[in-house]
């Protein structure tokens, strides 16, 4: 009988992930041509050095979230869309849903593991994930500290998703509140 591997999977920094998304962006930015403004990589993959779980996160950014043909150029390319349309709203947070609204697709079968998250221009969720990378690939202490937060919290609920995200979420959260404050100083736009 083999060993299963665990649902949290978090693994050492893969030199070729950004190659790995540039591939998963260009057959992307072909597939939807003018729906997207930009296909960014996000999540912990997209920052040098930093352990993550194996699975390409990818921002698609849209002008409306409610036009169909995103749907639908997704679902032609062959993606799968979930039930997940909103993102974690930090606390505090005086956007309302509307600004964490999202739509999330699972790639084609035949691409390697990855996360579609599509968003709308100007939210607060789309800027929220292009801050949140731009700040720990600048700051590799911040970047090393939650890499010890995710791999103690694999090592704690390797099997349990939801508790690896109650304590994950409010981290990010507190991480991002320390990258707004670089990014005032910096001058940081998306």
């Amino acid at each position: 009988m083999s060993e299963q591997r665990p649902v949290i999977d978090i693994r050492p920094y893969d030199l070729h992930w950004p190659e790995e998304f540039a591939a998963l962006q260009a057959q992307l930015v072909d597939a939807l041509g003018g729906l997207a403004v930009r296909v960014d990589h996000i999540g912990s993959t997209s920052v040098p050095d930093l352990a993550a779980k194996d699975i390409i996160d990818i921002q698609v950014s849209v002008t409306d979230l409610d036009d169909p043909e995103v749907s639908r150029a997704f679902l032609q390319l062959g993606a799968t869309a979930t039930t997940i349309t909103s993102d974690h709203v930090p606390p505090g947070d005086k956007h309302g849903s509307v600004g964490w609204r999202k739509l999330l697709f699972r790639p084609p079968a035949a691409w390697r593991p990855a996360h579609l998250h599509v968003r709308a221009v100007g939210q607060p969720n789309q800027r929220y994930a292009l801050l949140f990378r731009d700040y720990l690939r600048a700051t590799p202490s911040a970047a090393a500290a939650y890499a010890q937060i995710k791999i103690a919290l694999a090592r704690l609920h390797p099997d349990d998703p939801g508790a690896y995200y109650d304590v994950k979420d409010p981290v990010c959260d507190l991480i991002i509140d320390a990258a707004e404050l670089w990014a005032g100083g910096e001058g940081w736009r998306p």
